[in-house]
């Protein structure tokens, strides 16, 4: 169990400061090709989407960690990469880092893709089963709809009472149906960004191999790094499992990431203790 006490490193280190410099321009490239008149969209080409999206890329499962949604998302990232990482690129060197770091945002992705695949399957299939209710004239299909609309956080008592309509109305199986279809569609093609994944794997490595560390909250608060990230780690785990509605983070992403960082940091030290004693 270490304590990490600086002596003499680099403050900026060479990967950490050429990461920053790359997400600042990727953020300065977003901002200025964003808007309804740009013909070229960073966010639907690289950033990531569901398998089950007609956007989806394989690269994506890297570039997405070079995109960020606004100024505070990539400020606290940088700031993250930077607290956390320059220590572990100053003991690791930097082609481990790197080599760390990418794993860590990649397998973020994976496990964030396979939830989501997770969520979606049987999103579409109770999607096609409602369809063919509603063709079929079911009248077991206006209590399918509420279960399906609850199921997936969609307020549709709340849509159907704006527009002064209920699944009463004639006709309105149709627009309903037109209506989840459109909803599934902008969800499976959501997309999702940020270097959060790979930074979570850099906290989960400083608490691995530094957890009597103190972390100053806001400069003030001390705490042991070991506890921070504990209490980190089981707030993004509880979100992620509930799953709230209108929650837009990508939780799992976070959760990934960290478990990935992990079992990488433990596989190393081990092999490095093994080759000690040898």
């Amino acid at each position: 169990m270490r304590e990490f006490r600086p002596t003499r490193f680099e403050i900026l280190p060479t990967i950490i400061k050429n990461l920053i410099i790359i997400n600042a321009l990727m953020f300065l490239a977003q901002n200025t090709f964003a808007g309804p008149t740009s013909s070229f969209s960073f966010e639907d080409y690289f950033a990531l989407h569901a398998w089950q999206s007609s956007l989806f890329r394989p690269w994506q499962m890297i570039t997405h960690m070079f995109l960020h949604g606004d100024f505070g998302h990539i400020l606290g990232n940088m700031f993250a990469l930077w607290m956390f990482g320059s220590v572990l690129e100053n003991v690791w060197g930097p082609k481990r880092f790197l080599l760390f770091y990418i794993l860590c945002g990649v397998g973020a992705s994976v496990i964030h893709l396979l939830i989501l695949s997770y969520e979606f399957v049987p999103m579409a299939a109770d999607l096609m089963q409602l369809s063919q209710m509603s063709v079929s004239g079911s009248p077991a299909f206006n209590d399918a709809v509420m279960a399906y609309a609850k199921a997936h956080h969609i307020q549709l008592t709340r849509i159907l009472s704006e527009n002064n309509v209920s699944l009463a109305t004639p006709g309105i199986r149709t627009e309903i149906m037109e209506l989840l279809t459109t909803y599934y569609n902008k969800t499976i093609n959501t997309a999702t960004l940020g270097a959060s994944g790979a930074v979570f794997g850099i906290l989960m490595a400083f608490v691995y191999l530094f957890p009597n560390t103190y972390i100053y909250i806001y400069f003030l608060f001390p705490i042991k790094a070991k506890w921070l990230g504990l209490l980190y780690f089981s707030y993004e785990l509880f979100f992620a499992v509930r799953n709230t509605a209108g929650d837009n983070v990508a939780r799992w992403a976070h959760v990934g990431g960290a478990i990935v960082g992990f079992v990488l940091v433990y596989i190393w030290s081990k092999k490095e203790r093994n080759n000690r004693w040898n």
